[in-house]
C-alpha cells in the first residue's frame, strides 16, 4: 500500500476525475490484493498486475448505472457552463503544469489512459500494450494522436488566457 497507494489514486483519478471515487478504487483493489495474496507468488509481474486491476475497477466505476444518474442528476453542470471561471478556478488554472493536467484529463479515455501510462506511470509501450490487451501499433498510434489533440488544446488554452476552453 505505502509504494503503490498514491500512484494508484492518481491513475484511478486520471479516469474517474473524482478524487473520492479514486481513493475507493484503490481500497477495492487493495481488498482484492488481499483476497490473492495466497497466489502472490504465481503473479509474475505485479505492477502490470495491480494497474490492470485498477483500470478495470475505474473502467466497470464509469460503466455503473449509479454514476451515470449521480453526473447526470447533480448540478455539476452548471460549472462547465459557466461564461467566467470562479475565483477558485482561476487558482488552479494559474500553473502551468496544472494546466497540462486539466489538459490530459480533458482528453478521451483512450487517448488519456495511454499517455497517463507512458509519461506519468513511466510503462513502455509494450508494457502497456500487455496491461490494455492492445496491439503495440495501436498504442503508439493512440500516443502520437493523443500528443496531437493535447497541442491542440493546450494552444487553445493558452491562446485563451491560460482558462481551459471547456469551462468557456
Amino acid at each position: 500500500m505505502d509504494e503503490y497507494g498514491e500512484r494508484l489514486t492518481k491513475l484511478a483519478y486520471n479516469y474517474l476525475k473524482d478524487w473520492n471515487l479514486a481513493e475507493d478504487v484503490v481500497q477495492d483493489v487493495f481488498i482484492t490484493c488481499y483476497h490473492h495474496f495466497e497466489n502472490m507468488d504465481t503473479i509474475v509481474y505485479f505492477k502490470s498486475w495491480i494497474y490492470k486491476i485498477t483500470i478495470n475497477k475505474c473502467k466497470d466505476t464509469l460503466k455503473s448505472l449509479y454514476m451515470k444518474r449521480v453526473i447526470h442528476d447533480s448540478n455539476l453542470f452548471r460549472f462547465f457552463h459557466a461564461k467566467e471561471l470562479t475565483p477558485e478556478m482561476s487558482l488552479i488554472y494559474q500553473s502551468d503544469e496544472e494546466l497540462l493536467s486539466i489538459s490530459v484529463l480533458s482528453l478521451p479515455i483512450k487517448y488519456r489512459e495511454v499517455i497517463t501510462l507512458y509519461y506519468y506511470e513511466e510503462l513502455s509501450i509494450e508494457e502497456i500494450s500487455e496491461l490494455l490487451l492492445l496491439n503495440k501499433n495501436t498504442i503508439k498510434t493512440r500516443l502520437n494522436r493523443g500528443r496531437e489533440k493535447l497541442k491542440v488544446i493546450m494552444e487553445r488554452s493558452e491562446g485563451n488566457g491560460g482558462k481551459a476552453n471547456k469551462f468557456t
